[in-house]
C-alpha cells in the first residue's frame, strides 16, 4: 500500500467491507472490464445510474444529510473548514441537479407507475 502523500491528487481512501462472494464477484467483474482496481471503482461509482426512492425513510435521509450541511456551515468559524463544508454541499447540490436535470421529461404518470412510493432515477452519467 502506497504510503500518505498529502501532495497527491488523489489523496482520499474509500474502504467497505464485502462478504467472500461478492469479493469474489467483484474481482471477476474487474477482470472483464480489464481496468486497473481503482480505476474500475471510481468508474462505476461516479457513473452509475441513481435512483432516489420517494418514501418517507429516504426523504428523511436526504433531509437530514441537508440539515448536517447547515448546521455545518452555522457553525462553521475558520476558513479552512468552512470550505470544506462548501465543497461537500457543492458536490451533493451537482449530483441532485444531475439527477434532476435527466430527469425533467418524467410526467406524473411515469413517476408513479415506477413504484408505489415513486422513484426518481438518473438514466445517464453526470456528465452525458
Amino acid at each position: 500500500m502506497a504510503g500518505k502523500d498529502e501532495k497527491r491528487v488523489r489523496s482520499k481512501t474509500i474502504s467497505f467491507y464485502v462478504t467472500p462472494e461478492e469479493n469474489q464477484q467483484i474481482q471477476a467483474r474487474i477482470k472483464i472490464a480489464g481496468m486497473p482496481k481503482g480505476e474500475y471503482f471510481i468508474e462505476s461509482l461516479l457513473h452509475q445510474k441513481i435512483c432516489i426512492s420517494v418514501g418517507k425513510y429516504q426523504s428523511d435521509r436526504l433531509s437530514l444529510e441537508m440539515k448536517k450541511l447547515r448546521r455545518a456551515l452555522e457553525n462553521t468559524n475558520d476558513i479552512e473548514s468552512l470550505k470544506d463544508v462548501l465543497d461537500e454541499c457543492k458536490a451533493l447540490l451537482e449530483q441532485l441537479k444531475s439527477v434532476t436535470d435527466n430527469n425533467s421529461n418524467l410526467s406524473a404518470d411515469i413517476f408513479n407507475s415506477n413504484s408505489r412510493r415513486g422513484t426518481i432515477c438518473n438514466l445517464a452519467p453526470p456528465d452525458a
